[in-house]
């Protein structure tokens, strides 16, 4: 699946589509398209896929995009201002990524929900104790607020990241949740009560990204600006 991705901070991924070739998305993701590429919306794998996706914050049904006739192409739009990011999924490759990421992929790209380990982190994880994780053979992409920062993590190497602000990791990755030692920096600290801990596996470099920009963090920001009524 060929695509270029452009127009941040507000992106949009233009996807070029062979006679016949596919794509699919969330619902809504299209904002334009070729006359010849045509949808059919799909619980896309059964009841199953649908209440995972109904689990992650995705749209219950996911929409298929096929070129007829011809070559076309269409476009995603993100739903949110930040980023869009690609992955070139290949067999035995494993991308966990936060709830409502998922923008687009080759159908050969497969969505399972991610259960973190700790329960603990169900509970207190900003990332949540369920996420997504993609297998496959194709073309993934995923949607980022704000911008976007990846950084390799060396063989057993730890990276503690404010909750929220971890989209993806590589799958091999383990996560959880940590409490906020001391009781003066949990009350004053203002970085809340929870960190995520992610720590890469013994035997080989793994990367992560990471996002600037959580839309919870930003709906709290302008939250403040905005008049309540008496």
């Amino acid at each position: 699946m060929k695509y270029e991705i452009e127009g941040a901070p507000y992106p949009v991924a233009t996807v070029y589509l062979e006679n016949g070739e596919s794509a699919v998305c969330q619902s809504g993701a299209m904002v334009w398209q070729d006359p010849n590429v045509k949808m059919q919306t799909t619980s896309n794998g059964g009841f199953g896929k649908v209440l995972g996706r109904l689990v992650t914050g995705e749209s219950l049904f996911q929409n298929t995009y096929t070129a007829q006739n011809g070559a076309g192409s269409i476009t995603f739009g993100s739903s949110v201002p930040g980023n869009i990011i690609s992955f070139e999924m290949n067999p035995g490759d494993m991308i966990v990524a936060q709830k409502s990421a998922f923008l687009a992929s080759d159908p050969s790209v497969k969505f399972e929900l991610y259960f973190q380990k700790k329960i603990s982190s169900g509970f207190f994880g900003g990332e949540g104790f369920i996420m997504q994780k993609f297998t496959g053979n194709g073309t993934l992409l995923l949607e980022v607020d704000g911008g976007v920062v990846e950084k390799v993590l060396q063989p057993g190497q730890v990276q503690i990241i404010d909750t929220g602000y971890l989209v993806a990791m590589d799958g091999a990755c383990s996560v959880e949740v940590e409490m906020i030692k001391g009781v003066a920096n949990v009350l004053m600290g203002g970085e809340g009560l929870f960190n995520t801990k992610v720590t890469a596996p013994p035997d080989r470099p793994v990367k992560i990204w990471l996002q600037t920009m959580p839309m919870p963090h930003m709906a709290a920001s302008i939250a403040r600006y905005i008049p309540t009524r008496g």
